[in-house]
């Protein structure tokens, strides 16, 4: 008889078993169609690859799925149950909206990688088939199946793992739990948070990024131990966690999401986003999530944006921003203004109808409020500022940093990337022509979209020097600024209330501007050969396109009147090129 213990894992299927069964002779007339094995491997690719491998050897997350690690767990069982097996124990990598065939095509995938020929019959449940009739019949090449496929999972099950206690945990028959009942996060909340608690990107919605605790502090601070660590997966890791009554929100790349208990390290659940994985770019990173109520939102790879339930993790609902077949594409996340769930997006490298925005979302049900484009298109009186390029060729104006919010002015303020590409000779126009909106702060109402004012910080940007990151807002002599710094280390000072420019100063050398800065007009002008330069001309310029400033957040010590900023002293060389207007060109 074949004993078996059946394992739950993140992704997909797990059986452990411990006996080796022959595979009698296989069915010639196979109980899938070719087609529907394809549709599996996409679902396969998209649902499992990540715990099973694109190969299905299996890691660390989900063991083998193919060879005789699977025969000698499978043969005598049926396809009925394989198909059950797949749709109880399938993670929340599924979304609930999915049909019930995705997991007959599962099953069909696996026995198809497993050399199990197709029929002209879709695999169905009801038509149960002993699998073992199904498979290859040439006990040679069994034999050395099972010895590579054994070999293979000596070796590489526990892959991916940082070790085997936690390797362990991944295997056993964890699956999703719930937190502790949590309170509703309010507006009032979000603008005063608990001390203990972190509800913002930058903890308050102002953007200062300050924590009001004292407990640690420079006298015992090196007596700091390890509590406890958690493996993050590989890609760009640039997140702030969240944390809301002791429990710890926190992202990795591929759009993966995790409840912990923030004093253990202890994973109460994990939803992983089922995203295309050509809308994975830059590694991936997720810099932030929103909590808001009972639920937690997050803007994904391929544009589109979710709402999960905070105490679960599961699914509420999706909304598509974008195409992102078209290069559209989240890296940043919403923040939470007014009860309006608000987001901009980038991928805007490439030339498409539209261009970028910031769009305003009901947090109930995800529908669309308003949409505010962040490029000037016909229409706009500040159309002009494109030098008459169609406004299908008008790139940038990304956001790639999420914004904060003034609850009293009822403002959000965000900031856009430069125009692209990058170099004005290249998107055909000189360093005169200012494309608004692009590299700029908006102040945007947050229940219309409506655009207030923005200020632009160098118009007609060319050297991929933007000015888009956090924006800190700061109340001085009862008088409120937006304060902010770009890549090329310039920190801006603006009246919130109004847009208007206060002041500016160099945090560290540049040779990109005139100087001295003039500190009246807040106008800065190029130096004349960066100015000038044509396509294929080479200048030189410190900082880099990596900062001066980066997305590295500053923070602000309101009791010290201190702004800390993360800085990078690196210089470049650059040089624009000959483009390709064209749709998708840029």
């Amino acid at each position: 008889m074949l004993r078996f213990f059946p394992l739950a894992t993140r992704c997909g299927v797990a059986l452990l078993t411990f006996i080796t069964v022959s595979p009698a002779q296989a069915d010639s007339e196979g109980v899938f169609t070719a087609a529907q094995a394809q549709a599996g491997r996409t679902a396969y690719e998209q649902y499992c690859v990540e715990c099973h491998h694109g190969s299905l050897r299996g890691t660390g997350h989900g063991p083998p799925l193919q060879g005789a690690v699977f025969v000698r767990r499978w043969s005598d069982r049926t396809t009925d149950e394989l198909i059950q097996y797949i749709s109880q124990f399938m993670s929340t990598t599924v979304p609930s909206s999915v049909t019930a065939d995705v997991y007959p095509a599962l099953a069909a995938h696996i026995l198809s990688s497993n050399a199990a020929p197709a029929g002209s019959q879709a695999l169905k449940l009801g038509r149960p088939k002993q699998i073992v009739e199904l498979l290859p019949t040439d006990s040679q090449a069994l034999a050395a199946a099972t010895d590579s496929a054994t070999s293979e999972a000596e070796t590489r099950t526990w892959e991916g793992a940082s070790g085997v206690a936690e390797a362990a945990a991944r295997a056993s028959s964890w699956v999703n739990g719930v937190t502790p009942e949590l309170s509703p996060v309010t507006d009032e909340m979000l603008r005063n948070p608990p001390a203990e608690s972190w509800l913002n990107w930058r903890r308050t919605q102002d953007g200062q990024g300050f924590s009001p605790l004292s407990q640690i502090n420079n006298r015992n601070v090196g007596k700091l131990r390890l509590a406890w660590t958690l493996t993050i997966r590989d890609g760009s890791n640039q997140v702030t966690p969240l944390v809301h009554d002791g429990i710890m929100f926190l992202t990795h790349p591929a759009n993966v999401i995790q409840a912990l208990d923030a004093a253990t390290g202890t994973l109460i659940w994990e939803y992983a986003y089922p995203h295309p994985a050509d809308a994975r770019t830059l590694g991936g990173p997720t810099r932030n999530i929103a909590i808001y109520q009972d639920r937690l939102f997050i803007a994904t790879y391929d544009a589109a944006l979710i709402a999960l339930d905070a105490r679960t993790g599961k699914l509420l609902w999706r909304t598509t921003k974008a195409d992102y077949t078209k290069g559209y594409t989240h890296t940043a996340g919403p923040l939470i203004a007014d009860g309006v769930v608000i987001s901009g997006i980038n991928g805007c490298e490439r030339f498409k109808d539209g261009g970028c925005f910031i769009t305003g979302h009901d947090p109930q049900t995800g529908q669309e409020l308003w949409r505010t484009s962040t490029i000037a298109l016909p229409g706009d009186p500040n159309d002009v500022t494109w030098g008459g390029l169609p406004p299908e060729y008008r790139g940038g104006g990304d956001n790639w940093i999420a914004g904060t919010y003034d609850p009293e002015l009822k403002l959000v303020f965000l900031g856009t990337s430069q125009a692209k590409p990058w170099v004005a000779a290249s998107r055909g126009m000189t360093v005169d022509a200012a494309a608004l909106y692009t590299n700029s702060t908006l102040a945007l109402e947050p229940r219309t979209g409506k655009l207030r004012w923005f200020f632009q910080h160098m118009p007609g940007e060319t050297l991929d020097m933007e000015t888009g990151f956090e924006r800190v807002l700061i109340d001085l002599a009862e008088t409120p600024y937006v304060v902010t710094v770009g890549k090329d280390g310039i920190i801006w000072k603006l009246n919130r209330k109004t847009g208007k420019f206060v002041d500016f100063a160099e945090l560290l050398p540049q040779n990109i501007f005139e100087r001295p800065l003039n500190r009246e007009t807040g106008r800065l002008v190029y130096r004349a050969d960066i100015a000038n330069a044509k396509i294929g001309d080479t200048v030189e310029a410190c900082p880099s396109i990596y900062g001066g400033h980066n997305w590295q957040a500053s923070a602000y010590a309101p009791s010290k009147q201190l702004l800390i900023v993360p800085l990078h002293q690196i210089c470049m060389t650059f040089t624009g090129r000959q483009v390709d207007f064209t749709p998708g060109g840029g």
